[in-house]
């Protein structure tokens, strides 16, 4: 089968990865920084099994002008869409551009939408455009396990009934390193799960937090709270540890967006979702406002531990908030090359760091901060990722 794959962010390169042992796959993208680094073997983000499988093939990758489509079976669309705060919906212009691309270039397969999308989208794509031949198929990959969880996924969706595109959903099994539920259904149903997924992650989050916010203010222990609590299985022992709040690419944009579908129908839990990030955040910044007299010293701005990821971090939201205060504040974070973020000084050297820092915020904690720990301020109650 020849596929091509538009979009270099970390779905695209994981799906590319995925099929092209089995088929004739090529990976389309419109920035030459993406598509130079890929060339030379080299991601832009942070994963390991990614990077392995990228030294040990030869993907194809081009630049978008230079895509045809005319002789392809199928294209999957994994570009961005951002969350537009203005018109409160996704910004979905990169994944309609490239359908009108394809379809007015005589391209008689199949496209397979992987960017989350509004619901509703699809179908408007498939009138407006008066092309059948669309669906969308979500994602549930976590940034830095994206080709893992491309290899053992939990279940696959595809918005399409299965006499139309039974074909592609065995070639994913085929890759797939598992045997997992395949679901068919139109779609504006897997559109749904896809935002309700992930707002339900954001669920957990926030509600841990905020036993967090409830167990620091009490002079209780969050994570005895929690490993009671997770013991019942209906609730489980995951997504369960404290942070300054859920952040990255997907979970914020995702639960907003939901928001924005209720509209008129009656909700309370969504917006709570929503709104309850923003109460952390702010009790957070409650902290650093009680250490006004101190130099603070910000650990790492990545979302998670070992992520490369600060985009959409709740600590970059802290310190945005933290801007209007005049608050002493030094950052160490090794991927920022310049000498300062946000107006905020950064510190090359981890030693310096500690030794200038009065006390340090650490949204995940890490052992090399181990031998400052008794000034240390982090919610991470068991010291690993979520």
């Amino acid at each position: 089968m020849k596929i091509k794959v538009i979009g270099a962010g970390y779905v695209g390169i994981a799906n590319a990865l995925l099929l092209h042992d089995s088929h004739d796959v090529t990976l389309v993208d419109i920035d030459f920084d993406k598509i130079e680094a890929i060339l030379n073997k080299q991601i832009l983000f942070n994963d390991e099994l990614v990077s392995e499988e990228l030294k040990q093939c030869d993907l194809k990758i081009i630049h978008t002008s230079e895509a045809h489509y005319q002789m392809d079976d199928l294209v999957i669309l994994c570009t961005p869409t951002d969350y537009d705060e203005t018109n409160h919906g996704f910004n979905s212009e990169s994944v309609e551009t490239s359908i009108k691309l394809i379809v007015s270039s005589g391209f008689k397969g199949w496209i397979m939408i992987k960017s989350t999308i509004p619901v509703g989208f699809t179908e408007s794509m498939k009138e407006k455009y008066d092309y059948s031949k669309i669906f969308f198929s979500p994602e549930f990959l976590r940034e830095g396990h994206a080709l893992y969880d491309n290899l053992y996924p939990s279940r696959m969706i595809f918005g399409e009934k299965e006499e139309h595109i039974g074909f592609i959903a065995q070639i994913y099994q085929a890759a797939a390193h598992i045997e997992c539920p395949v679901l068919y259904m139109d779609s504006t149903h897997a559109e749904s799960i896809k935002l309700f997924s992930n707002t339900y992650l954001a669920l957990r989050i926030a509600f841990f937090n905020e036993l967090d916010s409830y167990a620091e203010m009490k002079d209780l222990k969050s994570n005895i709270l929690i490993q009671g609590i997770g013991l019942d299985p209906r609730i489980g022992n995951y997504y369960n540890n404290p942070s300054f709040g859920y952040g990255g690419y997907c979970l914020p944009k995702d639960s907003k967006q939901l928001l924005s579908h209720y509209d008129s129908i009656p909700q309370n839990i969504i917006s709570a979702v929503v709104y309850a990030n923003q109460t952390r955040k702010l009790f957070i910044l409650e902290h650093l406002l009680s250490h006004a007299h101190q130099r603070i010293g910000i650990y790492r701005l990545s979302m998670k531990k070992k992520s490369d990821n600060f985009r959409n971090s709740a600590i970059v939201d802290i310190l945005d908030l933290a801007r209007h205060h005049h608050l002493d504040i030094i950052i160490y974070e090794p991927q920022i090359e310049t000498d300062t973020f946000m107006h905020y000084p950064v510190i090359k050297k981890l030693s310096q760091f500690k030794e200038e820092s009065e006390w340090i915020v650490a949204n995940r904690w890490d052992d090399e901060i181990k031998d400052v720990r008794e000034k240390v301020f982090t919610r991470d109650c068991f010291e690993n990722d979520l």
